[in-house]
């Protein structure tokens, strides 16, 4: 693995393809307590500012916890391209109209009864640290290099990934 720290506009930017390829990240809550409280949230998007939004229940033990301490932990595994993203960060809540209009998506639909619920919430992360691992040439290039390397029996040389902190 190779070290490559990134700073602003290009942190942001992979900050935002990594976060947006995966989707999905455990979202972590009350970091004082162990085992501290994680879920699996969607995330909604990562914008030109690297705040990355979450749609929540304002009724959610998630938000409970938000309102008593702000500090989260977000976990992103992209595993089928091997691009992971760890995120310590401030959590903000909103429930204005103006905020719920913008980041409010059709697949909320499953868990509101549109976005004029009264429990709809808001959820921005701005991120303090962050750290990446990916691939440096791509998934199947690395698997081929590592089969190689079983199939001879030798070790694989191949420093074929990429770390590092997001400084945004």
């Amino acid at each position: 693995m190779s070290t490559e720290n990134l700073n602003q506009k290009e942190a942001i930017e992979k900050l935002k393809k990594l976060s947006e390829s995966a989707r999905i990240c455990m979202f972590c809550t009350d970091l004082d307590s162990h085992p501290n409280s994680c879920r699996p949230m969607s995330l909604r998007e990562t914008d030109d500012q690297g705040n990355l939004w979450f749609i929540s229940s304002d009724q959610s033990h998630k938000n409970f916890e938000i309102q008593k301490d702000n500090r989260v932990q977000l976990y992103f595994m992209n595993n089928s391209d091997s691009e992971y993203l760890s995120i310590l960060g401030k959590a903000f809540i909103y429930k204005d109209k103006e905020t719920i209009e913008e980041k409010w998506s059709a697949m909320a639909n499953a868990w509101f009864d549109g976005k004029d619920d009264p429990n709809v919430s808001v959820i921005r992360v701005t991120p303090d640290e962050t750290y990446y691992w990916e691939p440096k040439v791509g998934k199947f290039v690395s698997m081929l290099h590592f089969a190689t390397a079983a199939i001879s029996g030798q070790k694989s040389d191949n420093d074929d990934g990429r770390e590092g902190t997001l400084h945004i």
